[in-house]
């Protein structure tokens, strides 16, 4: 039996799971992501040689893919977003992995890679296991 079979035999128990994902994922991007706004640039500048607006781009990225995993689910408007927004952090993810690397201790990228995984699962649980459902817009009368 295979892992995607498994995980559709017990859709609520899945739903539940990736929700949590999903939300504990969401809030750790958008606070990264915003604290990228709110700290001094020379500051986050200290251990990584990125460009301040690199820097500055990526946190808006990660504030709107945490929003991504959460708003079209809980709205139910274009939630093939959640996906997308999951992959895309997915993406930063392998970035943060190899920037920790050149610039810290191996073991530092643990929380990235580990990160970036639980990223590629919401995306392909949310793409191919258990997609969220789209509320389905009025169809128009024809005369």
């Amino acid at each position: 039996m295979s892992l995607q079979t498994s995980l559709q035999r017990h859709p609520r128990r899945t739903n539940i799971s990736l929700w949590t994902a999903q939300a504990i994922l969401a809030a750790l991007f958008i606070f990264a992501g915003s604290m990228k706004f709110i700290m001094p640039l020379a500051e986050m500048q200290k251990g990584v040689a990125l460009p301040g607006p690199l820097l500055y781009f990526i946190g808006a990225c990660e504030v709107l893919g945490g929003l991504g995993l959460l708003l079209p689910g809980l709205t139910k408007i274009a939630t093939f977003l959640t996906p997308l927004a999951a992959a895309g952090l997915a993406i930063i993810m392998v970035g943060a992995v190899v920037i920790t690397l050149m610039s810290m201790p191996a073991n530092m990228a643990i929380l990235p890679f580990v990160t970036g995984i639980i990223a590629c699962v919401v995306c392909w649980a949310r793409s191919r296991v258990l997609p969220l459902g789209s509320r389905a817009l009025p169809t128009p009368a024809l005369p």
